[in-house]
């Protein structure tokens, strides 16, 4: 019973809203210590490294297929990308309830980086609205497709962090690790279709 509970979705749930609990906490406890700025990137943060854990999935799975974390990782994808788009979804709503006001997020729209963000949000959407049992077997083929856009969101995310960073270096080094994952994912994948 211990170990399905270790490997169950409620689990994984509450590891994965862990940060979040923390944010909220620091936020509520420690206002002037832990504010807005750090608020807001700490979400990015979790967002962003969620969506690489995602992307990771597949190129782990090629790379070991005989270990069955990998295939616990597979099975568990859909949680973690989700995920990420949670802490998305918070990382807009911090910045949505500092501006106070449609005017001020209408004004910041010139900023490549607030465009950046917003249409990656705007293609994260619809992967999460259909991230789930039934969207998968009612769309099909269909649903591969549409989760396709993750890759083009996954850009936009990374380039957000490289132009909204004070210090752009640490977002620069995860547009490395996102590179080398995807690298090695369309690698892996063209040598399956050749063997």
């Amino acid at each position: 019973m211990l170990k399905a509970f270790a490997g169950s979705r409620p689990l994984l749930w509450l590891v994965l809203a862990l940060p979040g609990l923390w944010i909220a906490g620091r936020w509520t406890f420690t206002p002037d210590l832990y504010g807005y700025g750090h608020a807001i990137g700490d979400s990015g943060d979790w967002a962003a490294w969620l969506l690489m854990a995602t992307l990771a999935v597949t190129p782990l799975r090629l790379l070991l297929r005989r270990q069955s974390w990998t295939l616990w990782l597979m099975r568990r994808r859909r949680d973690i990308g989700v995920a990420s788009f949670a802490y998305a979804a918070l990382h807009t709503a911090i910045y949505l309830v500092r501006k106070g006001s449609p005017e001020f997020v209408l004004a910041e729209l010139s900023s490549g980086y607030i465009v950046a963000g917003w249409a990656a949000f705007a293609l994260f959407l619809p992967l999460a609205l259909t991230s789930n049992d039934l969207s998968v077997r009612r769309m099909k083929r269909a649903w591969k497709r549409l989760h396709r856009l993750v890759y083009p969101a996954a850009i936009l995310t990374f380039l957000h962090w490289v132009w909204s960073a004070f210090d752009p270096t640490t977002a620069w080094i995860h547009v490395g690790i996102l590179a080398a994952i995807e690298i090695v994912r369309v690698a892996l994948q063209r040598r399956q279709r050749v063997t």
